[in-house]
């Protein structure tokens, strides 16, 4: 019989409550995560909101990396709906981090795996699941392991610079195109 899944919170840079503007980047091998984190501004009295995107300088901004991953997926639920998660039984709440022990996911990854011919169960033994739940989404990956990093500037340039992305120098300001390009849409 197999073991239950239970969850355990861990220690990654808290997610802004308001509009923390996940940003996911993958490719086959790579997936990072920028996301606004959460910076309380003691002079905010709660009457003044103001409006981010995701080219709003002078914002914090943590990156997470897993490098290499296996998968992901990123969507619903949001905050309001997180009751509905099979998880949140066992303390899966919004604006959290938190890993999956004994993971379904991940057993099920390996099972339709059995399949190869060069199948070894001890190759999913390692990977972890891991769930990151937001103001409007939820993040949830398998990876080896993964690191954060915090950083000042808006989410998508710094994700982009983390990628590895250099915007090209030319007479237009990188943050203005960008700004322009996320008011169209």
């Amino acid at each position: 019989m197999p073991t239950a899944e239970t969850l355990l919170a861990i220690d990654l840079p808290l997610s802004s409550a308001g509009a923390p503007l996940p940003h996911v980047f993958a490719d086959e091998g790579k997936l990072l995560v920028a996301y606004l984190i959460d910076r309380p501004n003691p002079s905010f009295d709660g009457t003044n909101p103001r409006s981010v995107s995701a080219v709003t300088t002078n914002q914090s901004v943590a990156i997470l990396t897993a490098d290499p991953y296996l998968a992901f997926q990123f969507g619903p639920p949001n905050d309001e709906a997180i009751s509905g998660h099979r998880l949140y039984g066992q303390g899966l709440r919004p604006n959290g981090a938190f890993e999956v022990l004994n993971s379904s996911w991940i057993a099920s990854l390996e099972d339709a795996n059995r399949v190869h011919s060069s199948h070894r169960p001890e190759l999913f033994s390692d990977y972890r699941h891991l769930i990151l739940t937001f103001h409007d989404s939820t993040l949830e990956f398998i990876a080896e392991s993964f690191s954060s990093s915090l950083h000042e500037g808006a989410v998508l340039p710094t994700l982009m610079e983390a990628v590895g992305h250099r915007a090209p120098v030319h007479h237009i300001n990188p943050v203005r195109f960008l700004d322009r390009l996320w008011r169209r849409s």
